[in-house]
């Protein structure tokens, strides 16, 4: 269903597990979900098609455009499958194909044959996960779902090149404005399909924010202890060759790494701990809830940690590529990858039950919808990356809303997308923590901002 209105009632049950308190079977927030308040929007800069509404009106709206938000989920997947058919190794012996060389694996046949392959492994995924994703977004005839792959391939090449021209448009070296600017890809992917790819290099760069603030003084040791997740992604397969990996199941890792990334830094503590994962897919929600109920019964969550050695990356990453999840996992033996790739390195790690279980995943379209919490409920941090870039500036602003509504005074939202700075936001861009890539080869850097209430 795409819209419901979720009551989450107050704890009933209980129990301890592994030494931290949890809530089992039940909410750890006492809320209701709802649309951001008639009063709130009025204070935003609106477009010509929202003025003159009154509060009817614009709940109408909000649930048309939370809909719409929804249904860019299949896009998303699409452009899932255009990044399996080039990358994959799953469904197919055929070498992978680089966007540079895909006029040759075209003439040479290997583009049709990874295509046929995928039209194959479509009618029997079997237990490919992936593949059972995909099987329901594609005709079923094989000469039409080739089509429809192809069809595909090519929205995606094209949308490329319109990605490429904002990009260069968008370069910080054209907005001199400090070092806030390297946060400007604002409302990039605004007509794109809401993906859920991810990857470890924004966890990284969200670890080094909070060691940043806690040096400063803007977050103190224990003082975390409620924090959200919006959009966490599941590891379904990257968009660059370098990092695309699906001989493993899909895996969300962001939860997981922020809370590692919290009791490394002492900013956690105490037995009320608790993580809320703010999604609209039901595959991420679906995928948490599964994860909670196996660890119930005292199993862990296995994560995957492929790295390719001939990738460079800075000594920085390395390092917290390496000891990821040692405040919150075990190491276990990881999944053997393919021969097709010699040069990869592995680990894996397996989150306790009782990191999982204090993980409660959340139905919430954070463009148009908050959750309305109680003030001691509310969160002392909030972590979003690679979230806003797909909306445009209004949707953006009322997303800031939204956040700021769940920010406990003090609350921080961590985010790599810059959002609108008006002058009657509720959030307000305090800093940045400037994170190098400088590695042999390679010199770029990420950036992570901090938001605050205002």
């Amino acid at each position: 269903m795409l819209f419901r209105l979720i009551t989450l009632r107050p704890p009933r049950r209980i129990r301890v597990l592994g030494g931290l308190c949890l809530l089992t079977a039940v909410s750890l927030l006492a809320a209701d979900r709802s649309f951001t308040p008639y009063p709130t929007v009025q204070s935003l800069t609106l477009p010509p098609e929202l003025r003159n509404l009154d509060e009817s009106r614009w709940l109408a709206w909000a649930r048309r455009h939370d809909k719409s938000i929804r249904d860019r989920l299949r896009q998303g997947d699409l452009d899932s499958m255009v990044n399996l058919l080039l990358f994959g190794t799953s469904f197919t012996s055929q070498p992978r194909i680089h966007i540079e060389t895909l006029t040759e694996a075209s003439k040479s046949g290997v583009l049709r044959a990874r295509v046929d392959d995928l039209v194959a492994g479509l009618r029997n995924p079997g237990s490919n996960e992936r593949l059972l994703v995909l099987q329901h977004l594609v005709p079923d005839a094989p000469t039409d779902a080739g089509k429809f792959i192809y069809s595909q391939l090519l929205r995606v090449l094209h949308e490329r090149q319109t990605l490429a021209t904002r990009a260069a448009q968008a370069d910080p070296a054209t907005h001199p404005d400090g070092p806030a600017s390297l946060l400007d890809r604002a409302s990039f992917f605004r007509d794109r399909g809401v993906s859920l790819d991810t990857g470890i290099i924004p966890d990284f760069s969200i670890e080094q924010a909070l060691r940043d603030l806690k040096q400063r003084g803007l977050l103190r040791e224990g003082q975390v202890a409620r924090f959200a997740v919006i959009g966490p992604g599941l590891d379904f397969i990257d968009k660059n060759e370098e990092s695309a990996y699906d001989y493993y199941p899909p895996q969300t890792v962001q939860p997981f790494a922020v809370y590692d990334s919290l009791r490394r830094l002492k900013l956690t503590g105490g037995p009320a701990f608790s993580v809320s994962i703010l999604d609209i897919s039901p595959r991420v929600l679906e995928h948490v809830q599964r994860a909670r109920a196996r660890a119930a019964k005292n199993s862990g969550y296995v994560i995957q940690l492929p790295r390719d050695v001939a990738r460079p990356w800075p000594s920085g990453l390395i390092g917290y590529w390496n000891s990821l999840g040692d405040q919150v996992a075990a190491e276990v033996p990881p999944l053997r990858p393919p021969e097709i790739f010699p040069g990869l390195e592995t680990r894996a790690v397996q989150i306790r039950p009782d990191v999982v279980l204090a993980c409660e995943p959340v139905d919430l379209d954070i463009i148009v919808q908050r959750l309305d919490l109680a003030p001691a409920a509310r969160f002392d941090l909030i972590v979003a990356t690679n979230i806003f870039v797909y909306y445009d500036a209004f949707e953006q602003s009322l997303a800031a809303e939204n956040v700021a509504s769940m920010l406990k005074p003090g609350g921080i939202l961590l985010s790599n997308d810059r959002l609108p700075e008006l002058a009657r936001a509720s959030l307000r861009l305090a800093g940045v923590t400037i994170v190098p890539f400088d590695a042999p080869g390679v010199s770029v850097r990420q950036v992570v901002g901090w938001y605050g209430k205002r």
